[in-house]
């Protein structure tokens, strides 16, 4: 147990010198992507998201962490509660986190810890007895009625302190029992922020902010990003004059428009308080993830006010401690949105994307990392298959065997990912895609046909292609078939000089299995990867006219 004053100590401790420093896990820019730097050098988390309880027990975890090693993970989303660690305020326990240390190492799993504090889901339920008990130091948010509901208001000084301490605490234990090890690499802060049912909070402290003037610091951001802002913000503030003063309704609307805004910036500014109390302990990367918007839904229907697309340069503005904002997907239309989050400003990482046992996870998994340089991705539950865990086995060893490759290509063009994407009516479009690499275009059908029958396997379709030399290529993933051109200068025509199937062993040598021509290339016409069979195929083109 560790008393307060010993927290209090630690964070009022001298920073640590650049030396020790420079090996904490940290992003650092590649070309134009970004990177997860561990030990000093780029690491691709090829993870998996935890069920909520399950880090809880031990012994519940005792019997998947080797399993979760042999389905190829390296790492594991990992939930810690403010409630297990501190139950008593001001005298913390660490032995469930000290385990998952523990095993994490013994199974050589990096970590990355979701701290369950203020809020999880929305509502406060993994907040400690304490805090649900007092609501007078610990106010909750509440209704037009004045009904409290089981949230934690943004506008509760102690509540803010308390989570700081807390969080912080935690963060001063990992660097005191972590920071030469690096196990865990990066943190997550709080968990799918957002009001419910309704669009704000209407506690009495809530209804006096919302009647005072939207914040300078707010009104600076959107002027000086006006011809950067994400489109629905742009337009809400343009529509009404893009206003440098005034009321919230005055500058983004009547109703649940303004309302919601109001929501994220004190959403984002409790969260950036509460990121900025972490870092001084022990400065990881942090993130902040995100429940989507249903199309058609309201604020309150969803969890209003957090870092939604609509709403990421409220968040931008309002917490410029977190390093980035990682999107939750359990919608169909996953390549619209993690387009949406990959900005110069904001790395792509997917913390949840759909269960582990959904047929579309490994495809989903090519695509972010192919087309956006993620810098990791975990769907989630992942305990709940790891005895069956399927296509995403084999899915993931794949990806372990393209790593060095991966990194070695992101921000430099080298590498593109591809999948069905979501048509209008919410169907998947198997048109063909086209990307362009080094002196050739590729053109990817889904299967042996353009237009295959939507099931859950068909939408499981997809890959990735990283260029590895002037005329070199990996085409790896499952269901689709590509063919080539030349682009540029040079003769027009491309043909296949070589391609072979095989693996890349654990030391990183390509271990050729067959030499593949014939009816496998369909007599030199494309490369062909099979549906239902996660592979490589390392093809050498050449061009002719």
């Amino acid at each position: 147990m560790i008393r307060a004053a010993l927290i209090a100590a630690v964070l009022a401790a001298p920073a640590m010198a650049t030396s020790a420093l420079a090996e904490i896990p940290r992003l650092a820019k590649q070309g134009d992507a970004t990177q997860l730097i561990v030990g000093g050098k780029p690491r691709l988390l090829i993870a998996g998201e935890l069920s909520n309880s399950a880090a809880s027990s031990a012994t519940y975890m005792a019997p998947h962490w080797a399993r979760l090693k042999a389905m190829h993970l390296n790492t594991v989303l990992a939930p810690v509660s403010w409630e297990l660690i501190e139950p008593q305020e001001g005298r913390f326990d660490w032995s469930s986190v000290d385990a998952m240390l523990r095993e994490a190492r013994a199974n050589d799993l990096k970590l990355v810890i979701l701290w369950f504090g203020a809020w999880k889901n929305s509502m406060s339920t993994y907040v400690p007895s304490w805090v649900k008990r007092d609501q007078s130091r610990f106010p909750r948010a509440a209704l037009p009625s004045g009904q409290s509901v089981e949230i934690l208001s943004t506008f509760g000084e102690q509540t803010l302190a308390a989570d700081q301490r807390a969080y912080a605490a935690l963060m001063a234990h990992l660097k005191a029992v972590d920071g030469t090890q690096n196990t865990v690499v990066m943190m997550q802060v709080e968990n799918e922020i957002g009001m419910l049912p309704v669009a704000r909070d209407h506690s009495p402290a809530a209804n006096a902010a919302f009647a005072q003037p939207v914040p300078q610091e707010l009104v600076s951001y959107l002027t000086a990003h006006r011809d950067a802002l994400v489109p629905q913000m742009k337009a809400m503030w343009l529509e009404r004059g893009a206003k440098t003063q005034g009321t919230w309704a005055e500058l983004f609307g009547e109703g649940d428009a303004g309302a919601e805004v109001f929501a994220a910036w004190h959403y984002a500014r409790f969260a950036d308080a509460l990121t900025r109390a972490g870092k001084a302990a022990y400065p990881l990367p942090m993130y902040v993830n995100v429940a989507l918007n249903r199309p058609g839904r309201a604020p309150g229907e969803y969890p209003s006010g957090g870092p939604l697309p609509h709403l990421i340069d409220v968040w931008k503005a309002g917490a410029p401690a977190i390093d980035f904002l990682a999107p939750d997907i359990y919608f169909p239309n996953f390549t619209r949105i993690v387009d949406t989050y990959k900005r110069p400003d904001n790395p792509l990482f997917i913390p949840e994307a759909h269960n582990a046992d959904n047929p579309v996870v490994p495809a989903n998994a090519f695509y972010a990392i192919g087309e956006h340089d993620a810098i990791g991705f975990g769907p989630f539950s992942i305990d709940s298959v790891d005895e069956t865990p399927g296509g995403l086995r084999d899915a993931y060893a794949v990806l372990t065997q393209l790593t060095p490759h991966i990194l070695a290509a992101q921000g430099t063009g080298r590498m593109v990912g591809f999948k069905p994407r979501q048509a209008y009516d919410e169907s998947l479009d198997y048109a063909p895609d086209t990307r362009e690499i080094g002196d050739y275009r590729f053109t990817i059908a889904y299967a042996d046909i353009q237009r295959p029958v939507m099931t859950p396997e068909t939408a499981g379709y997809g890959g990735l292609i990283i260029q590895t030399g002037p005329e070199e290529y990996l085409v790896a993933g499952q269901g689709i078939t590509v063919t080539f051109a030349g682009r540029g200068d040079g003769p027009p025509l491309a043909g296949i000089d070589r391609a072979e199937e095989g693996v890349f062993d654990a030391a990183g040598r390509w271990v050729p299995g067959r030499l593949l021509n014939g009816d496998q290339t369909h007599q030199g016409r494309h490369i062909r990867l099979a549906p239902g069979a996660w592979q490589i195929q390392k093809v050498r083109l050449y061009r002719y006219r």
